[in-house]
Formats: structure tokens, sequence, C-alpha cells
């Protein structure tokens, strides 16, 4: 087997460049193979100072201009491409909606699943490109029949293949990630920038939600759905608090409930249950938050989709760990059974499914079983 980035012929390369460092060093190292590259960083709002301030790698219009210059020095043609209609509808929009319904959506799952796979790949291959070249850490895998496969990068500590497990056989046959057989530490990747001569060599890394600038994603919520006063309760039904809005809370959480009294029990409680329809928020015991199973929506294979029960792990946030599972597809929809129960877990987020560092594929959790009674 062999990974992508390391075939002979020379491709015509599109390098989505955000104005970080992992960017500009993907799109060098993909200029050094011999690739025809051309370097395009995403304007993904109308109003680019709205978005996160302070040089983070992404969205600003600093960072729009840390890509040019990055691409000048590499000594590659650059453009900048406005997606910021699409980014709002599929992405913005779509964060708010599912806040909305009660779900705990990942926008930057979606923004490569809708903006950098979906509209940035089409229009590039429309344009005569033969791949797509972005800094995440994984690996694409070429097998003897010529079909591919997603791994977790070669450094788990950098791998960033959850948020790709959206992708489908045909957006991996034109997608290149240059950094995911890298067994360096990201200093050696900022080391490698400085030796380019790349000036985001030293540039921060964006953490947070791009399209929120201040980082407060309730005020956000509230600004864009406006406050809606609701009872927080507890198991049982009782009313043991209010709330401005029940999209302003997330399944798991424990800090900023602002409940008044403490539990019977004296210990800490966590939120089990959002009811957009009656704007309740429940609350109980973290036992409570011991989830068993669940069934998710929405599947996505990194190629052909498994057939019948299977064995394998399961990640269920970007930074989380795995844990084993046992799963089948039945009428559409993914059945998940956990080994372990394990906490946290939200309707909204996306179930990423590993054969070993093969990424199978994700879907989108839509209900959840707990070991203890408690709505899911």
């Amino acid at each position: 087997m062999t990974d992508t980035p390391q075939r002979t012929r020379p491709l015509r390369v599109l390098a989505a460049m955000s104005g970080g460092v992992d960017s500009a060093v993907a799109a060098a190292r993909a200029a050094e193979a011999g690739h025809d590259v051309t370097g395009v960083h995403l304007a993904l709002s109308a109003n680019p100072q709205s978005f996160r301030t302070g040089a983070r790698g992404c969205c600003t219009i600093e960072d729009s201009r840390d890509a040019r210059r990055a691409a000048d020095v590499i000594g590659i043609p650059f453009y900048v491409w406005d997606l910021a209609d699409r980014f709002r509808e599929d992405v913005v929009e779509d964060f708010v909606a599912e806040y909305e319904a009660g779900r705990t959506p990942n926008p930057c799952l979606r923004c490569n699943e809708k903006i950098k796979f979906a509209a940035l790949l089409d229009k590039a291959l429309a344009l005569g490109f033969d791949a797509v070249c972005t800094g995440h850490y994984a690996k694409i895998v070429t097998l003897p029949d010529g079909s591919r496969e997603l791994h977790r990068a070669s450094d788990m500590a950098k791998d960033q293949s959850y948020v790709l497990g959206v992708l489908d056989e045909k957006q991996l046959a034109h997608a290149l990630f240059p950094l995911g057989d890298t067994l360096t530490t990201k200093d050696e990747i900022r080391a490698e920038a400085e030796r380019r001569g790349l000036a985001v060599a030293k540039k921060p890394d964006s953490h947070d939600i791009c399209f929120i600038a201040d980082g407060d994603t309730q005020g956000f919520l509230a600004q864009r759905l406006g406050k809606a006063e609701g009872d927080i309760v507890d198991e049982s039904g009782t009313k043991i608090g209010t709330h401005e809005g029940a999209y302003g809370f997330t399944i798991g959480q424990r800090k900023g409930l602002r409940i008044g009294h403490p539990a019977a029990d004296g210990k800490p409680r966590y939120v089990l249950d959002i009811s957009p329809v009656d704007n309740t928020v429940t609350v109980g015991p973290a036992a409570a938050l011991d989830v068993t199973g669940l069934t998710a929506v929405k599947p996505r294979w990194c190629g052909t989709a498994p057939a019948g029960p299977g064995v394998y792990t399961a990640q269920l946030r970007a930074h989380g760990g795995e844990t084993e599972v046992s799963a089948e597809l039945t009428d559409g929809e993914l059945r998940v059974t956990f080994t372990e129960p394990v906490r946290g877990v939200a309707p909204g987020q996306a179930i990423v499914l590993y054969d070993g560092t093969r990424v199978v594929g994700s879907a989108t959790i839509a209900t959840t079983a707990r070991r203890e009674a408690a709505t899911a």
C-alpha cells in the first residue's frame, strides 16, 4: 500500500490555504513533490471582521493576507474564492438549526463535508484540477486495485481523521494530505515552515469556532435565536431552576447550570436531556449519562458500505479517545452498541467508525440508550 501523496505522476493540485502553518507547509510539500500547485484561500464571510481576529488561522482578512504571502514564498499562483453564501447556508445556518433542535453539531466536520470537499472540490474538478490539498493530519492509502482508504495520521497526537470521516470514495480519490505521514511534533512543522521562509511559522493554531468572533457560543445563539426562558428540571420532572434558552446547553454539561440549591446527595448535576419542544433542560447525576448504545442517521462511507454486523472502534468527538463497539447498518440507520458504557454522547454529534487505523465511515447520532432511566 502507498500513501497517495507519493504518486509519481505530477498532478494539478488546488491547495486550500487557510492562512495557518499546516496548510502552508502542506502546499509547500505538494509543490516540492513536483505537482503543479495553485493556492486558494476561501473567503467564508461577507464581513470578515465578524469572524475571529488575532491571527488564529482561519477566515479573517489577515488570514487571507498570510495565505497570499505564503503562496508568494512557495512560488505558486494564488486566488481568493468567495464561498461566503455556501458557508453561511451549509455551516452557520446548519449550526444554529441543530442547536435550536436540541442537538450538538460539529461545524468543522460540516465545513469539510460541504465546503472543502464538496463546493471547493467540485469547482476544482470543473476547472481541470486533479486534487485538493489541505493541511489535515490524516493519510490516504492507495490499494493495489487503485481504490483508496482514509487512515489515521502516523502521529495519533495530531490525527484529524475524525473530521474527515464524512468523505466518500470519490472525494478521497481527489484529496491530498501531505502532512498525514509525518512523525514529527508541531514544533518541527513550525521549524520546517521557518526553514522554508514562511512567516506563518509562529502563528497560533485555531481551536475555536471561526464564525463566533468572541468564542461565546451561547451569546451567539442567543443573538440568533433570542432568549426564551424555560425550566430546568430533575429526573422526576421537578422544577429546580430556569434558563434563558435550552439551545445554550449540551448533553453532559456541568458548569453554568445556575441551579439555586444542591442535589439531595450533594453531588454535581449534569445535563441529561434538552427538549426544544417544551424548552426544558433535564439534569441529573453523572451515572445517568452512561450510554450503552445509539442509533445514527445519514451514514457516509469512506469506501464500500460494510455488509452485516461488525466490531469496530468508534470516536465520538474530535479530540476524544476510541471505544470498542459493535455496529450494523439496518434500514439506512446505523445501530451501535458499546462494549463499555460511555458518557457525554449527544444527538447531533458524529460517530466515526474505525477498523484499526482505517476510517470506515461516519454517521450523525440521532438517539441514545442509557443504562439508567433518563430521556435520551
